[in-house]
């Protein structure tokens, strides 16, 4: 089956987010949803369901545990049991539940930044301290991870570490050595980790992404795992995720905490990530193509067009981290390209420490699309030797 993903598809009809934070002269390309119509499956089992007519409460579908935890044991040799698994309405309420039960009040969460913003919020709504290292930017624009700093940031009080694999916003998907490293430290001081893996399908090229409890018994017993299908099947706002919990007295506090703070997912959220993880294979394969030269046409563009900004190697996510400190560009680059270029881009700052002066840029989204926000950066960049 063929998919067009070169298909402009009008969101502005309907209430998007995306589509209607800016004026309808800026073009968005910023939260990370993409503007690709979601896979056929899902689009036919949810008409399939609307038609039902039927929309009391539901449950979670015995088959959607069973295909996810076919995929885990098919995709990371990792195997976890049904009862292993929560859904929930997101992966950022997730890591906020789990500041919540994981830790008292004047504790510490490790974080490295830049990260996805949500997650510099989270230690302050469960009353806790942010514990935060920057990751390294190699030369090249790859980003590594300083063990020697990751334990000196580590306190007595620091009691969990929030993990984004793959990251958002750098785009690294890491080895399997350095999650070893991670974890080693974390089991060696006694800290549960929170690891955010709701990218974890978005790989491009050869890259390989290890969960990071499926590296021993040990880790699984210390780690809250989550995954979601809305990033990789583009149903986002569907909300339907998963919290992976082998420890079955941390599943029991989680599930009690859950219980009357947060709504379930709803059922068409059930409807879709089973579509999806059952019968969107063929889909995501596509797609993945796609974003792959997607990602190369941003690059390219980069190095040739875009005086003074750089990019390093984007191993996983449709997002792109662009480097401005280079540039000649007056103050904040995010206010720069939305004023002069119409043009709306992730504020690099708004990730935290190490995120001055850089943009993220989402390309999740049809070439001609892509290719006009690329044009309007040029532009306002141009405006510049006027």
């Amino acid at each position: 089956m063929t998919y067009d993903f070169d298909e402009h598809i009008d969101r502005r009809r309907f209430d998007s987010i995306k589509w209607h934070h800016y004026g309808k002269d800026v073009l968005p390309m910023w939260v990370a949803d993409m503007d690709f119509r979601s896979p056929p499956p899902v689009i036919d089992a949810l008409r399939e369901r609307v038609d039902h007519g039927v929309f009391g409460y539901g449950r979670s579908p015995d088959e959607l545990r069973e295909v996810f935890v076919e995929r885990l044991r098919t995709l990371y040799n990792w195997q976890v049991t049904p009862e292993d698994l929560i859904f929930i309405p997101g992966v950022v309420p997730g890591f906020n539940l789990t500041c919540q039960i994981a830790a008292a009040p004047g504790d510490g969460v490790l974080i490295q930044t830049p990260i996805y913003y949500p997650v510099l919020y989270a230690p302050a709504e469960a009353s806790l301290t942010n514990d935060e290292m920057e990751l390294t930017r190699r030369r090249d624009g790859t980003y590594e991870i300083d063990f020697d700093l990751m334990d000196e940031t580590i306190t007595d009080k620091t009691r969990i570490f929030i993990l984004c694999n793959p990251h958002n916003p750098v785009g690294r998907v890491f080895r399997r050595d350095e999650l070893e490293r991670m974890a080693e430290i974390c089991l060696r001081e006694d800290i549960l980790i929170c690891s955010d893996e709701i990218h974890c399908d978005l790989l491009l090229d050869d890259n390989v992404h290890t969960p990071i409890a499926s590296l021993a018994p040990e880790v699984a017993a210390q780690t809250v795992t989550l995954m979601a299908p809305s990033k990789t099947y583009n149903i986002a706002g569907l909300k339907c995720s998963i919290a992976i919990i082998e420890n079955g007295e941390l599943r029991q506090r989680f599930c009690e905490s859950y219980s009357g703070l947060m709504p379930s997912v709803n059922i068409l959220g059930y409807t879709a990530a089973l579509a999806a993880y059952r019968d969107g294979g063929p889909w995501l394969e596509a797609a993945l193509s796609y974003l792959e030269e997607n990602r190369d046409i941003v690059q390219q563009f980069v190095a040739e067009e875009l005086p003074g900004i750089s990019m390093g190697n984007l191993e996983g996510t449709y997002l792109a981290w662009l480097d401005c400190r280079g540039s000649a560009i007056p103050g904040n680059p995010h206010t720069f390209f939305l004023e002069q270029g119409k043009i709306a881009l992730n504020d690099g700052a708004t990730f935290g420490s190490g995120g001055e002066g850089f943009v993220r840029l989402n390309f999740g989204c049809p070439r001609s699309t892509l290719r006009e926000g690329l044009e309007r950066i040029k532009r306002a960049l141009t405006s510049l030797e006027k």
